[in-house]
């Protein structure tokens, strides 16, 4: 990665869908880093045109060491370089338990080849961590990040901790670095809120440009089952661990969602699709990381194990999960739309 006048120079950020790759682990022992399932997943998530994040919650980054992440952007570059994907750009997840530490590791990671950071609060001290303090912790790291940082917000991760729009706005308003966030809060109305302040209709971009003009403000939703009314809120799509097994289908949606906000009579068409989605959304989040694992598995034949402590799903509750109705139809649309037979 080049750098100019100190400035990284990163691949344009757009609006779009994003998947959290998971990270896949040889069955030995030590459960050391499948490299050759984790980059064959990386190519496959990109081809079907969806942006590959990596070593976030789904990449159980909590469970990698330093060198390991670094190991990880290495090998997501190389694979995404090698299959022509060159202009893919590549988010990484840097967040740690202290300040510092998240500063490091998002310079290692810029370092090894990473575009973007997304940055999470550590929830060991929630508790004690205020407004201000939080409010501290993205000022700091994203003036000391030489890649633009997304904060992400997903209270489940965090010990609860949960950013108010107005923080947000703050943020994003003070914070030059800071191009996006992730909301995997669930809350609506909280996405259009902060849609809205960062929207062309407010003058956001003209009245408080980016430090990387490759990378403006982005709002992602962290689930995909609200991406068409957002869309319609000024949003600019999501991140989501559906997009693994699903990549297909949730980059047809988000086309869909955007030409239909051009041309209302493809709306139906996009609804329907956000109907399938939602509900598969809906059933296959419950079975957390070893369920994506468990179906990636099924679907293409690599996602194997997690990583201690974390278990496997249970045969009979992975025989249900893709029995279900909901998996199965999203199932048949990713086929339908990738050109491959039930």
């Amino acid at each position: 990665m080049a750098a100019t006048n100190g400035v990284h120079v990163t691949r344009p950020l757009k609006a779009g869908v994003f998947a959290p790759i998971p990270t896949f682990f040889l069955p030995n022992e030590e459960q050391e880093l499948d490299l050759l399932a984790f980059q064959a997943h990386v190519v496959r998530i990109a081809s079907a045109g969806v942006g590959p994040l990596i070593a976030g919650s789904m990449g159980e980054a909590v469970h990698l060491d330093p060198t390991e992440r670094v190991v990880l952007v290495r090998a997501a570059r190389n694979a995404l370089d090698a299959a022509g994907h060159t202009d893919v750009p590549l988010i990484v997840g840097t967040g740690a338990h202290s300040t510092r530490d998240t500063i490091k590791l998002t310079i290692d990671a810029a370092n090894a080849g990473a575009d973007y950071a997304i940055v999470i609060a550590s929830g060991y001290y929630a508790g004690a961590l205020n407004r201000d303090a939080l409010k501290a912790y993205w000022v700091e790291v994203s003036e000391k990040s030489p890649i633009p940082v997304i904060i992400y917000n997903y209270p489940g991760a965090s010990g609860g901790l949960d950013l108010d729009s107005d923080l947000i706005t703050e943020l994003a308003i003070e914070c030059p670095n800071i191009c996006g966030v992730k909301l995997t809060c669930g809350n609506v109305g909280k996405l259009t809120r902060i849609a809205d302040a960062v929207s062309d209709a407010a003058g956001f971009a003209s009245s408080y440009p980016r430090k990387n003009p490759a990378a403006p403000f982005l709002v992602l939703g962290g689930f995909i089952d609200f991406l068409t009314p957002s869309a319609f809120s000024n949003a600019h799509g999501a991140i989501t661990g559906l997009a693994n097994c699903a990549p297909y289908a949730i980059r047809k949606l988000f086309d869909l969602t955007e030409a239909a906000k051009t041309d209302l009579s493809i709306l139906p068409e996009a609804q329907r699709l956000q109907g399938i989605v939602a509900r598969a959304d809906f059933t296959i989040a419950k079975s957390s990381i070893a369920g994506t694992k468990f179906l990636l598995d099924k679907m293409y034949g690599y996602g194997g194990l997690t990583r201690r402590p974390l278990g496997p799903i249970a045969p009979a509750a992975a025989q249900a999960l893709w029995e279900h109705p909901h998996t199965q139809a999203v199932v048949a649309l990713e086929r339908q739309l990738s050109g491959k037979s039930v």
